[in-house]
C-alpha cells in the first residue's frame, strides 16, 4: 500500500504538524507513505521531516498554490501511489482535477480540518464544491461538528464520510524538557507569569482579543504568540500602539511547541471557530492549565476541563487568567482534568484508524 499525502505548503498550521507527526509513524508500521507540496518553501516543519529521513519529500515548484498549473503538474504522481490523500484548499480542488484529465485510476481521500471556510457562504463555490466532493472516495471529517456542517454543504451521501478525531504525540509532549524564560526572551525572567498562544495569525484566530486582555492584567504577566501569518503585522502593529511591546512577544513560527507550552505558566487559544483545536490538546498535555475561547470547535472540547471564555470577551479572558494564578485550588483541579481529557488524544489510535480506512478505500468496501 502506497499513500501520498498532498497539502499546499509546510507551515507551522495543525494540518501540517498532523503530517509532521504521522507520516514517521505510518512509515515505521510498514504503510509506504510520501509528501507531495504545491509549495516547497523551506520552513521550520519541512526541515524537521526531512531531518527524520522517513519519505520521499516531492514540490511542485515554487508557483503559487493557487495556479491552475499545479493540476497538470500532479499527473506524474498519480500513477505511483494507490491513494492520495489530501489536505486543504486548493489542494484538494487540484487533485480532482488532475486525477478527471488524466483518467487516472488512484483513489482519493480528503480530510475536512474546519468548520468554516469562505466557500461554505459563497454560493459560487458552494456548487463547486458540490461537484468536485463527488469524486473523493472517502471525505474525512475531525470531529461530528465538521462532519455535520460539511455533510449540509455538500448534500452527498452519509457513507461517503468518516469522523476520525486527530491526535497528539503524547510522548513527545510528556518528555518534553521546558526552557528557562530567560531563555526564550531576552524581555522574560522566571518570575514572570507566562502566557502563550501557539496560533496563525489568520481571520479564524483572535489575536486581538488575547492582546488587549494583557492591558488588564499586571506588568509582571508576559505573552509569547508562537505562529506566523498575513495578520501578524497588523497584531504587531497593534501591540505597539498599545505600548507592550515589553510585554508581548512575537517568536514566529517554531518547531520547539512542546517545550514552549511546557515552559509557559498558562495556555490560551482565543479564536473565532476551529475544526478540532489541536494546540488545546496539546497544552492540556503539557500539564499547564488552558484557557479557550467558546466557538464551535472549542466549546466541546474544553468543557469540562479547561476554561472557556466568550468570544472576543478580553475582560472574562483576563479574570479567568487572574483565577488561575491566584486560587491554587482551581488552577489544580483544572490541569488534572486537561490531562485526563489529552490521553482520549493519542495519535498511535488516530493513525491505526486512518490505516484501516486506507485499506478499505483500495478493497472497494463502503466503510
Amino acid at each position: 500500500m502506497k499513500i501520498i499525502q498532498i497539502i499546499n505548503r509546510f507551515d507551522s498550521g495543525g494540518a501540517e504538524k498532523l503530517l509532521l507527526e504521522t507520516i514517521p509513524i505510518y512509515n515505521a508500521k510498514g504503510i509506504h507513505v510520501d509528501l507531495l507540496l504545491l509549495n516547497g518553501k523551506k520552513l521550520p516543519f519541512l526541515k524537521a521531516l526531512k531531518a527524520q529521513n522517513c519519505c520521499n519529500i516531492y514540490s511542485l515548484g515554487t508557483y503559487s498554490v493557487y495556479n491552475p498549473i499545479q493540476v497538470f503538474r500532479m499527473i506524474s504522481f498519480l500513477q505511483k501511489y494507490d491513494i492520495a490523500h489530501v489536505h486543504l484548499f486548493p489542494s484538494q480542488y487540484w487533485i480532482v482535477l488532475s486525477k478527471i484529465i488524466s483518467f487516472s485510476k488512484i483513489k482519493i481521500i480528503v480530510t475536512e480540518h474546519s468548520s468554516s471556510n469562505p466557500r461554505i457562504k459563497s454560493f459560487f463555490f458552494s456548487k463547486i464544491d458540490r461537484f468536485m466532493y463527488r469524486f473523493y472516495h472517502k471525505i474525512i471529517c475531525i470531529t461530528d461538528e465538521v462532519y455535520e456542517i460539511i455533510q449540509y454543504h455538500t448534500k452527498l451521501p452519509k457513507n461517503k464520510f468518516k469522523v476520525i478525531v486527530n491526535g497528539i504525540n503524547l510522548k513527545v509532549i510528556y518528555n518534553a524538557k521546558p526552557y528557562f524564560k530567560k531563555e526564550i526572551s531576552e524581555l522574560l525572567n522566571e518570575q514572570d507569569t507566562l502566557l502563550i498562544q501557539v496560533a496563525r495569525f489568520s481571520r479564524h484566530k483572535d489575536h486581538e482579543t488575547v492582546i488587549r486582555a494583557m492591558r488588564l492584567l499586571p506588568d509582571n504577566f508576559k505573552l509569547i504568540f508562537v505562529g506566523d501569518g498575513n495578520l501578524k503585522e497588523e497584531c504587531e502593529k497593534r501591540v505597539q500602539k498599545l505600548g507592550l511591546e515589553s510585554r508581548v512577544i512575537f517568536l514566529g513560527e517554531r518547531i520547539d511547541v512542546d517545550r514552549l507550552l511546557k515552559t509557559a505558566d498558562i495556555s490560551i487559544l482565543s479564536s473565532n471557530g476551529e475544526g478540532f483545536g489541536l494546540v488545546a490538546i496539546e497544552s492540556m498535555a503539557s500539564g499547564k492549565p488552558f484557557i479557550g475561547s467558546d466557538v464551535i470547535g472549542l466549546s466541546s472540547l474544553v468543557k469540562g476541563s479547561g476554561v472557556l471564555f466568550e468570544k472576543s470577551n478580553e475582560r472574562e479572558l483576563a479574570d479567568s487568567i487572574k483565577r488561575l494564578i491566584e486560587d491554587d485550588d482551581f488552577r489544580i483541579n483544572v490541569v488534572n482534568a486537561c490531562q485526563l481529557k489529552a490521553k482520549q488524544f493519542d495519535i498511535e489510535v488516530m493513525v491505526e484508524k486512518h490505516i484501516k480506512l486506507y485499506k478499505t478505500v483500495i478493497e472497494g468496501c463502503n466503510f
